[in-house]
């Protein structure tokens, strides 16, 4: 079974070797049909600390690697110009 890949924005680097991904996806209400933005966040592992706040990153499934923390950062996607 092929694992799950998701590209989401670091909003948070504060921890060692960890950062917090948000991923959106926009679904459709079941009765009314809107359309809704739907939010995720995740604890992703980043070995060298690469990743800073507002980057983008993709982010692949791993085995659990702390209590909450079950995604690895696969690469950078695009880095935030400061």
């Amino acid at each position: 079974m092929p694992k799950k890949i998701h590209t989401g924005k670091v909003v948070s680097d504060k921890m060692d070797k960890t950062v917090v991904v948000v991923v959106e996806r926009l679904t459709q209400h079941p009765l009314y049909r809107k359309t809704i933005k739907k939010v995720a966040k995740f604890k992703a592992h980043d070995e060298e600390n690469k990743c800073k706040t507002g980057d983008m990153v993709s982010i692949v499934e791993s085995r659990p690697l702390s209590k909450d923390k079950r995604w690895r950062v696969l690469e950078i996607v695009d880095k935030e110009n400061k």
